[in-house]
């Protein structure tokens, strides 16, 4: 049974639900957390320099000037019942260290995929998958980035057939809410078929 929270005036509190927003350096994540969020996102964004440059692969993202080197954050409140809480986890390599604390509880995860870049997908959706934490596959449509069919993006991940793959412009804020609306939906029934099985 959950357990109820209330404020000091007796209020009932929203549920609480966290969800990460993950995916390779350039894919939209910061982008994506920024366009859904109601409140200004936090976001922990540095200017790319020459140091930087040399560590990070930025071919075909080169006019990227900035990467998030801890993590992005949102809110979304749903009818006063529920609080999603978004977690824009860092693409590069090197912070993959803060995910493990990132994802402590979280409901699920959306991998931006970025067709141009699309093996920077991988380590996302290895993590999640070892770690049994329910995620969808939104493939952000950047212009001139040459499009492919969804099985096709679903096969080159190596995708189950349970994972959902779809379309999204992370710019746009009914796209993003569409993604968050598929995974809260998958998670939800994964956790049926977890539990009935």
């Amino acid at each position: 049974m959950d357990s109820m929270r209330f404020d000091r005036q007796g209020r009932r509190l929203p549920k609480a639900i966290k969800i990460l927003i993950a995916g390779g350096f350039g894919a939209g994540k910061t982008t994506l957390v920024g366009a859904v969020s109601e409140t200004k996102p936090l976001r922990t964004e540095e200017i790319l320099t020459d140091k930087g440059v040399r560590v990070d692969d930025i071919a075909g993202v080169e006019g990227k000037t900035t990467t998030t080197v801890a993590m992005d954050f949102g809110r979304i409140t749903i009818k006063d019942q529920f609080m999603l809480y978004l977690f824009g986890t860092p693409g590069q390599e090197r912070f993959w260290f803060m995910w493990d604390e990132v994802a402590i509880g979280s409901l699920g995860a959306v991998v931006l995929a970025d067709t141009r870049r699309l093996a920077d997908c991988f380590p996302a959706v290895d993590y999640f998958e070892r770690r049994n934490i329910p995620f969808i596959v939104a493939v952000n449509c950047f212009e001139g980035a040459r499009q492919y069919e969804l099985d096709e993006v679903q096969a080159a991940l190596n995708l189950g057939s349970g994972v959902p793959v779809m379309l999204c412009d992370a710019r746009m804020r009914d796209s993003g809410k569409e993604v968050l609306i598929a995974l809260v939906q998958h998670a939800m029934e994964s956790r049926k078929v977890g539990v009935s099985a």
